[in-house]
């Protein structure tokens, strides 16, 4: 008579781990944990770096149906500096020293000065990159979607932002880098940076200061 109580007993506890496991709490409660150390890894990484990368952009306007592409490569320095160097399809480039932002134009000889922190203050350029604790201070995380290559995460604004809805980063599960950004706008408007041949190294400050040259059209973008 123990004995039949006692398997009784073990198939009862097997069922309510069973349910345990599978219900919509638990799956919450893993999401949490995996969440949580996605972030402390990247935290860890990125905190106080400075790296480079080779980039392709994919920006689709969907109202329109018209999509460009160009590919360069960007440089980033905590906290808050960035190089963006377009390639193609045109050469320009995109600098700022955390405080400053130009946007150089060789091509029209133009050069365009503006205050980065109204610029970058939605996350537009990937400007988490920089400072990647804007990522907890900025954004609601969610945990979207883990395979055995990739996790990827969404980022929703805490502040409603107009011209960004949602961010999703991919983080490489060897690496722990993140490999590709997609910003989407309320548009339905998204732009698709992937993140190739990354090295981390240190960067003299002067790197992410543009000097404007003389004879060159100056706009204010303030």
């Amino acid at each position: 008579m123990r004995q039949l109580s006692y398997k009784t007993f073990l198939i009862k506890l097997f069922i309510l781990l069973t349910v345990f496991i599978f219900s919509p709490a638990y799956s919450a409660y893993s999401s949490e944990i995996i969440k949580e150390d996605i972030l402390t890894t990247l935290e860890q990484k990125y905190r106080d770096s400075s790296f480079q990368a080779d980039f392709t952009q994919v920006s689709t306007l969907s109202a329109l149906e018209i999509t460009e592409e160009a590919s360069g490569k960007a440089f980033f320095s905590h906290p808050g500096k960035m190089k963006w160097q377009y390639l193609t399809p045109q050469h320009h480039e995109i600098i700022t020293d955390g405080k400053s932002l130009w946007i150089y134009r060789p091509e029209e000889n133009q050069v365009m000065l503006g205050d980065a922190s109204q610029f970058f203050k939605s996350g537009a350029g990937a400007a988490f990159l920089s400072d990647i604790s804007l990522i907890r201070k900025n954004f609601v995380i969610n945990l979207k979607k883990v395979t055995a290559d990739f996790v990827e995460i969404d980022l929703t604004a805490k502040n409603k932002q107009e011209d960004i809805s949602l961010i999703v980063i991919r983080i490489s599960q060897k690496t722990s880098e993140i490999v590709r950004v997609v910003t989407h706008n309320p548009y339905d408007d998204t732009t698709l940076f992937e993140l190739n041949n990354i090295q981390f190294k240190p960067f003299d400050p002067e790197f992410f200061t543009f000097k404007i040259p003389d004879n060159i059209d100056i706009l204010n973008m303030n």
